[in-house]
């Protein structure tokens, strides 16, 4: 009988899948709850808030990116599942022909 797979790993899984959305949610949710926040200082100018959301949602991107980088190496480097269905998706070689 095999184990439900965890919690971390099925995170992992949807990461793997889904980057693009993953980065662009951290980002959404970023620059949302920067704005939020800036938006609760009364003593900026609306300019400034607006610079500082925008400052910490390109630093929130970045992290996301580095995260995905980190999370890509780690699957085709440790993960022998995700090896072996890349291997499927390579072209074929000319000595098969």
């Amino acid at each position: 009988m095999a184990e439900a797979p965890s919690k971390i790993h099925s995170i992992r899984k949807w990461v793997v899948q889904h980057k693009l959305r993953t980065v662009g949610c951290l980002w959404l949710s970023g620059i949302s709850g920067s704005i939020a926040y800036n938006w609760s200082q009364p003593n900026m100018k609306t300019s400034v808030k607006i610079i500082h959301a925008r400052l910490h949602a390109q630093a929130l991107t970045l992290a996301a990116l580095a995260g995905a980088a980190v999370v890509e190496y780690y699957d085709h480097h440790y993960d022998t599942a995700s090896k072996t269905d890349s291997n499927q998706l390579l072209p074929h070689s000319h000595k098969d022909h």
